[in-house]
């Protein structure tokens, strides 16, 4: 007689509803003028922290971005180089409008956390300036997608199993090398010593 064995159909997988970027960007966001001197988009990124500046003109609606990519490549520039004496002149003399990206890849206040994301790995972006109606109302930085990521899978991931606890950091990551079967390796036994 044949054993038949029952299996247990388990539900598809399913997404939360979809999480607005509004939920988790950062507010309200930091923006520069496109004619400011570069050094004052330098100096306002390291007073905030920040790696990405959204660009805006006089009516306060976006044209660019300005990143610390860029504001590098200005320094490595090889016609700066050249006048490298000159430096502080030329950084002087430069505004936003010269080094900023023009073409800024943007989302709407309600678009969905995770496409956000896959918007970002995608174009391999690091942050995604919020506009709406050509105004930026927040910036969405890949902190931001992480901390709405942790907080999701915190919050809304269930089980129907009872899951094993956790692993201590220390078991789930090597640090520095294992310790040598000869002994501690700060002791060194030579002989005669």
């Amino acid at each position: 007689m044949a054993q038949h064995k029952r299996t247990v159909a388990r539900p598809a997988p399913a997404w939360p509803d979809p999480v607005p970027v509004t939920a988790w960007m950062t507010q309200p966001a930091v923006t520069i003028r496109a004619a400011a001197p570069v050094r004052e988009a330098a100096a306002l990124m390291k007073a905030r922290e920040i790696r990405h500046l959204p660009v805006v003109d006089d009516t306060d609606r976006l044209v660019g971005i300005v990143t610390d990519r860029d504001l590098r490549q200005i320094v490595f520039d090889p016609a700066i180089q050249e006048r490298l004496g000159e430096v502080a002149e030329i950084l002087e003399g430069l505004t936003v409008r010269e080094v900023m990206t023009w073409g800024v890849v943007t989302v709407k206040p309600a678009t969905g956390i995770r496409q956000a994301a896959r918007l970002m790995h995608e174009q391999k972006i690091g942050a995604l300036p919020v506009v709406a109606d050509g105004r930026v109302v927040g910036m969405l930085t890949e902190r931001d997608v992480l901390r709405a990521f942790e907080a999701l899978i915190r919050e809304r991931v269930t089980s129907a199993r009872p899951m094993a606890a956790a692993p201590a950091p220390g078991a789930l990551y090597e640090y520095g090398f294992p310790e040598p079967s000869w002994g501690e390796p700060w002791q060194n036994e030579t002989p005669g010593l």
